[in-house]
């Protein structure tokens, strides 16, 4: 038997680091390949990481809970001496989420490199046969989120501190002796004012980033707009009847799905974002949910969404919601956005200002629909009323065009029957 080091993959969009929420395997368990080993956090979803090989574990060289940087070893495996070749080799690509790619040491040739190895974004990583020489010096520190913390609090750069746990894992000790006698007594802690602090990682972390990214490079603009879409909530009603919708949710949302789809294919202005060196329109509408979950908003994407029927367009999004609360969207899934419906009605809340996801030129923010007194038929009725909130970036769109494609799609809930029913 040979021990094998599997190092942490680079999970998607170049993320640099991730962290060990949970260990499925412990030392002394049988794995097999493709087995998940570990839940693990990026900046965007928490992913399955499944096994490169088969053998039985060793070591796991990482604890639950620290976040580690791509290509450090987190498990050690004991594996058969004819599945350990005697060089690192390069494992062919492989997408997070369909299991490691089979290695095969007789179809390849051990690589070398004359610079430090660049870490490309495959699953499975060049295996090593274990060693007993000392690891390579680490290039920035690690250490468990309290640790980070208090190393905040002592204004103490981890970068700086050698740490003396396992692989070099910085501790509380290791800070003191950095800080001197006391210094981590007097570190600031949340109970001294009857607060807490809460670090910030993963999916919250980058939404934090995102937004404050858009906010302070594309200029907002919001308009407002109250429609009766009373004509909406009686189609859906009639079509949840319907043998060819039996089954489907039909909400208010994929209408708006839909309507939103509609109106960008007749005017695709805000279907677009800004570059450097022009503006970019896109062909389909890859139209971005966002989600509210445990873990914080999530925006996955469902492709090429108006080349979808009405049926079609809400199945996906009830599985895109259903798996974002579930914490198993993929990072690929959120990526490739051209336009975003967020729906704060489902809070009750009637309208808002949305900030755009970076990258896109338009959202919308979906209200409460309630019964309202409306003017209708020249008489004041009970009507089903909500108010849809437009931002675009103003370097894109125009005041005109915004309110333009904000007025079309209240136009569409408004009158429906044609849209909607393909």
């Amino acid at each position: 038997m040979a021990q094998r080091e599997f190092k942490l993959p680079d999970l998607g969009e170049g993320l640099t680091e991730s962290e060990i929420v949970a260990w499925k395997v412990a030392p002394g368990d049988r794995i097999e390949l493709n087995q998940v080993i570990a839940e693990v956090e990026t900046a965007k979803a928490v992913v399955d990481l499944p096994s490169p090989f088969a053998g039985i574990v060793a070591r796991l060289m990482v604890d639950a809970g620290v976040t580690v940087s791509v290509g450090e070893p987190i498990i050690s495996v004991e594996v058969s001496g004819d599945a350990a070749p005697e060089a690192a080799d390069a494992a062919p690509p492989n997408l997070v989420g369909y299991g490691a790619a089979t290695e095969s040491a007789s179809a390849r040739k051990p690589r070398r490199f004359a610079d430090a190895p660049v870490v490309s974004p495959v699953l499975s990583q060049p295996a090593t046969v274990a060693s007993t020489a000392a690891a390579p010096p680490r290039t920035r520190g690690r250490a468990a989120p309290p640790v980070r913390l208090l190393a905040r609090q002592l204004g103490i750069p981890l970068d700086s501190v050698e740490g003396t746990g396992d692989r070099g894992l910085i501790t509380r000790a290791d800070l003191e002796r950095v800080a001197g006698p006391g210094a981590a007594g007097s570190a600031p802690r949340a109970s001294d004012d009857e607060s807490t602090l809460i670090p910030v990682t993963g999916v919250r972390k980058l939404t934090a980033q995102a937004m404050v990214a858009s906010a302070f490079t594309a200029p907002h603009v919001t308009v407002f707009l109250q429609a009766d879409v009373t004509p909406t909530i009686e189609l859906l009603e009639r079509l949840r009847g319907e043998p060819r919708f039996r089954g489907a949710r039909l909400t208010f949302l994929t209408a708006v799905a839909r309507a939103v789809c509609l109106a960008l294919a007749a005017d695709p202005t805000v279907n677009s974002r800004w570059e450097e060196g022009g503006i970019r329109q896109f062909r389909h509408v890859n139209l971005g949910i966002a989600a509210a979950t445990p873990r914080g908003l999530l925006v996955p994407v469902i492709p090429a969404a108006d080349t979808l029927g009405f049926r079609e367009l809400d199945d996906a999004i009830g599985e895109l919601v259903q798996t974002a609360r579930a914490g198993t969207t993929t990072p690929a899934a959120m990526t490739g956005g051209t336009f975003t419906i967020t729906n704060v009605g489902v809070f009750g809340v009637e309208g808002g200002t949305p900030i755009l996801a970076d990258g896109q030129a338009g959202i919308l923010a979906v209200g409460a629909v309630a019964r309202r007194p409306w003017e209708f038929n020249d008489e004041i009725a009970l009507r089903s009323v909500v108010t849809l909130s437009l931002s675009f970036d103003h370097r894109v769109v125009d005041g005109a065009e915004g309110s333009r494609l904000l007025a079309a799609i209240a136009g569409l809930l408004s009158d429906p029957a044609r849209a909607f029913a393909s």
